[in-house]
């Protein structure tokens, strides 16, 4: 693992099968009666949060002190920086403190990377999503859950399997994100969305791009439903919300075309009857509390590769050579 996890581009495929081997080995940790690893004790790690979450946050905060780690919790409402102060200020606080990791959100896409290039920090930044660029360890979640029902086992990947999101790619961190992850693991992925909708440049996305839902649905192994952002638009993208969910809305019809073994996912929060029929949003072919509980392990597993070790995490301690003599 490098020292930050700021995309899904800076993962090679090893990499990412590290990341969800490893979540497998953390996802152990929740059948216990106590769901506590020592691996992060005397470590500190601050979750900087310029954007509300609760998702995210809580899950991030979750893993941290399941790995024993020294949480801060910062959030811009109410702190120095509703006073002005810049992120630059914020990161010398945090350092200052003696922060080992910084999980950042941040309104501004690259706010992150930035943060990472600097000499403000000396410890490990993790992307907890960043505008409209990535949000690396919700598609990592995501491939997580994909892998667990589409191809299960250690090792392994998706490869071949067909992904279909659908929805506002544009605003979509997540899709951005799912694309470049998703095609490094050897999926083939389609994105679904009005025109108003898809970005400009997509061509150049490792991916294929279709207007029309119905035609992919039959072919889908995992179909993600994104949430349609109303926040960072500023125009109409689309003439209504009954005319969006007739066209790129999941419902129970459109469902029953997916083949027998396909997973419905979304990232959440969900807009029901709009995005997502409640029917089909609360199905037996729905991931999506299991997404939630996937992103506590994922996160676990990044946090140790980033700050604890590459040895197994849950196997006992080698004895060294003197001991074993």
């Amino acid at each position: 693992m490098k020292r930050h996890l700021i995309s899904t581009a800076d993962l090679t495929r090893d990499d990412a099968l590290l990341i969800l081997d490893t979540a497998e080995e953390m996802a152990q940790v929740s059948t216990r009666a106590v769901k506590k690893l020592p691996t992060l004790r005397g470590r500190t790690v601050v979750n900087l949060f310029f954007e509300d979450s609760t998702r995210t946050r809580t899950s991030f905060e979750v893993a941290e002190k399941r790995l024993s780690a020294d949480v801060i919790n910062f959030s811009a409402k109410g702190s120095s920086v509703s006073k002005g102060e810049t992120l630059k200020d914020t990161a010398l606080t945090l350092q200052a403190m003696g922060a080992d990791a910084v999980v950042i959100r941040h309104g501004a896409s690259g706010a992150p990377q930035r943060l990472a290039e600097s000499d403000w920090l000396h410890g490990s930044v993790v992307n907890a999503g960043d505008g409209t660029h990535e949000h690396p360890t919700q598609a990592l979640l995501d491939a997580f859950t994909m892998r667990r029902h589409l191809n299960p086992g250690l090792g392994r990947d998706l490869a071949g399997r067909r992904i279909t999101i659908v929805g506002d790619v544009l605003h979509s961190r997540v899709a951005r994100s799912n694309v470049r992850l998703l095609h490094t693991l050897g999926a083939d992925v389609t994105l679904v969305a009005p025109p108003t909708l898809v970005p400009f440049g997509i061509e150049t996305w490792p991916c294929a791009v279709s207007y029309d839902l119905d035609a992919v649905l039959p072919k889908s192994d995992a179909v993600m439903m994104l949430r349609v952002q109303r926040e960072r638009m500023n125009a109409a993208y689309f003439p209504t919300q009954r005319e969006y969910s007739l066209r790129y809305g999941l419902d129970a019809k459109r469902a029953a075309t997916l083949p027998d073994h396909a997973i419905v996912m979304h990232p959440g929060p969900m807009v029901r009857g709009m995005e997502i029929a409640s029917e089909i949003a609360d199905s037996a072919r729905s991931t999506i509390v299991e997404q939630v509980a996937n992103g506590v392990s994922i996160r676990m597993a990044v946090l140790y590769l980033l700050l604890g070790g590459s040895q197994p995490a849950l196997s006992p301690a080698r004895p060294t050579e003197e001991h074993s003599k």
